[in-house]
């Protein structure tokens, strides 16, 4: 096949048409923002305290039939504890006073036989507190006099009782964030061969119906298995969306319009639906609605189809020229400028000539191999764990749950924007340790922040969040130039897959903060740390050209293997043709 850019040159670089897929094709990157953390909201614990059923008990006993236990060296009531019912029950009828005629604590506890009680001062209901349980119903057939023959027919349907997700079954929220990140990893498989198959368009549109359906499905679920099962669906359809979209704009658009939607456009539009959520959240207090509210709003994608075109570079791999060229021309007539009688011919779709195919074991092959990619694993596994860690961990802070989620969000903007710019003019091993440090510092600091101040908490972990975004944004252009070419694709699958089983952690690292709530800061920071400094034996990439096979990546200077920098990693002597910035920025890309 000839060469696209090229051929479609006189559409200029700016211009209307560029403009227009531009913006719509970020508007397609908000509902992925919104739809990607709601499990905040949905899956936040409100305070709860064990139920005390409507029996004969003085209000002084009422009031007393919740013990104390210390958490994080305060003095609470116990939120999985009573004392035993029927002790107290006997104690209250002979008219005895709590902590004056009876002491507390020789009183024997039980757990919280009849359920809890949720405070609904910032949630009307969680899943947490949602309540649902099936109910048989009994019939009995009378089939003779002489003879009772009981059949039973079992149906079922309904009512409302306790999904009760807190004390034994608290793993149980963990669990359901955890199942949206396996629906990433496999949604992150088989989106590329759909849309290689079908169409980058079509499998976008797929994918947004697929988020939406799952997404009201979701709130109709009637059991904390099917809310994870859905859950799962969510995540699959969702990296769908934002892997399709990624690919459709990079190939509709032109290199200068190209370079600004992969660095900033998909980045900050993400960041639009992530702002947004917290707002919708605010004015929906209950899950099920707010769940079926967010999927409505994919509806506003329909008219989007008529729209955003496929792309034509698709088209030409396979075989449909025509199609390609009415796409142009009509790009063209939006652009104002006249197009070539012929665009493209026939005889531009070639037949590609065999070559090697490279594998995972070609990477296991070589030890200095292993070792970079052993050393890639692990940042960017830590990485995703702080990042999605704090993101998650929102709901736990103090003050209002709403404004700091708000927070986290908004927090990435100019993350996203420095990232950008730096990436232009400075190293990647210094800026990419420098906020790595950043990120995992503050978090080692907010254990020594007394609860007093927790505005000081807040502001060390929204700095943190800052720090992590950008070594988020930063990790996957540096890897990606890292990898030789023919190796790259292979590397940074492998790369996005750790980055999997770190959000797929993550939950179970703020579940810790259960036990002690400054253990996820400390786990978080100390890995963020360690993976700091293992970043320092990569390889510098800043001003060379990208390698293009395996024996290049080899001889680059790092901690694995040589160090010998050869003529072709020199900047401006290079024996290949150098990559432009423009092209390395096409590679990067976002995680959800």
């Amino acid at each position: 096949m000839g060469d696209y850019d090229e051929e479609t040159a006189f559409l200029g670089q700016i211009g209307p048409y560029f403009w227009v897929t531009f913006f719509l094709l970020n508007t397609v990157f908000i509902s992925t923002g919104f739809n990607g953390l709601y499990i905040i909201f949905a899956g936040a614990a409100p305070k709860h305290s064990c139920l005390i059923p409507d029996v004969n008990l003085t209000e002084d006993w009422r009031n007393a039939i919740i013990p104390f236990t210390t958490v994080g060296g305060e003095e609470v009531q116990s939120q999985c504890s009573r004392y035993n019912l029927a002790v107290v029950k006997n104690l209250s009828d002979k008219g005895y006073i709590p902590a004056r005629d009876v002491n507390l604590t020789n009183l024997p506890q039980e757990g919280c036989l009849d359920g809890w009680s949720y405070s609904k001062d910032v949630y009307q209901s969680t899943i947490v507190t949602e309540v649902s349980i099936e109910v048989h119903l009994f019939c009995l057939l009378t089939l003779s006099s002489a003879i009772l023959c009981c059949f039973l027919l079992r149906f079922q349907f309904f009512v409302p009782l306790q999904w009760n997700l807190v004390c034994d079954n608290q793993w149980k929220v963990p669990f359901a964030s955890s199942t949206l990140f396996v629906g990433y990893l496999f949604g992150s498989l088989i989106s590329g061969q759909l849309s290689d198959r079908f169409g980058r368009k079509k499998v976008v549109f797929m994918s947004l119906g697929a988020q939406s359906l799952s997404v009201l499905l979701q709130s109709f679920s009637q059991s904390w298995r099917i809310f994870c099962v859905m859950f799962l669906f969510v995540g699959a359809s969702q990296i769908s969306i934002y892997i399709s979209a990624f690919v459709l704009g990079t190939e509709l658009l032109s290199k200068t319009m190209r370079v600004l939607f992969t660095t900033l456009g998909a980045f900050l539009f993400y960041c639009i639906g992530y702002m947004t959520l917290p707002w919708i959240a605010y004015g929906i207090r209950d899950w099920r609605t707010l769940l079926a509210v967010l999927s409505a709003t994919s509806v506003v994608y329909i008219p989007l189809w008529w729209f955003i075109p496929e792309s034509p570079r698709w088209l030409i791999t396979q075989g449909r020229m025509r199609e390609a060229e009415v796409i142009v021309r009509d790009a063209a007539r939006k652009n104002k400028v006249q197009a070539p009688s012929v665009i493209f011919k026939e005889s531009q779709v070639e037949e590609i000539p065999p070559g090697k195919k490279y594998t995972m074991l070609d990477v296991l092959k070589s030890s200095k191999l292993r070792c970079i990619t052993l050393m890639c694993l692990l940042l960017w596994m830590a990485i995703n764990i702080g990042y999605f860690g704090l993101s998650l961990n929102t709901s736990n802070l103090s003050g209002n749950p709403f404004l700091n989620c708000f927070l986290s969000a908004i927090t990435e903007v100019p993350a996203y924007i420095v990232s950008t710019c730096l990436l232009r003019k400075c190293p990647r091993r210094v800026i990419l340790s420098t906020f790595l440090v950043i990120g995992g510092g503050v978090l080692l600091l907010i254990q020594f922040i007394p609860d007093t101040l927790h505005y000081v908490a807040l502001a060390l972990e929204m700095t943190g969040k800052f720090g992590f975004t950008m070594a988020f944004t930063i990790v996957y252009i540096y890897t990606a130039e890292i990898y030789p070419t023919v190796l790259r694709n292979v590397g940074m699958g492998m790369c996005s897959s750790a980055a999997r089983i770190g959000s797929i952690t993550a939950p179970y690292v703020i579940y810790l903060g259960t036990y002690n709530k400054v253990l996820p800061y400390i786990l978080m920071g100390s890995l963020t740390i360690a993976s700091s400094v293992v970043n320092f034996f990569l390889p510098e990439t800043f001003n060379k050209d990208l390698p293009e096979t395996v024996e290049q990546m080899q001889e680059c200077r790092g901690f694995c293997g040589g160090s010998e920098k050869k003529k072709y990693f020199q900047n401006g002597a290079s024996r290949k043709r150098p990559v432009p910035q423009e092209e390395k920025s096409e590679m990067q890309t976002l995680s959800l």
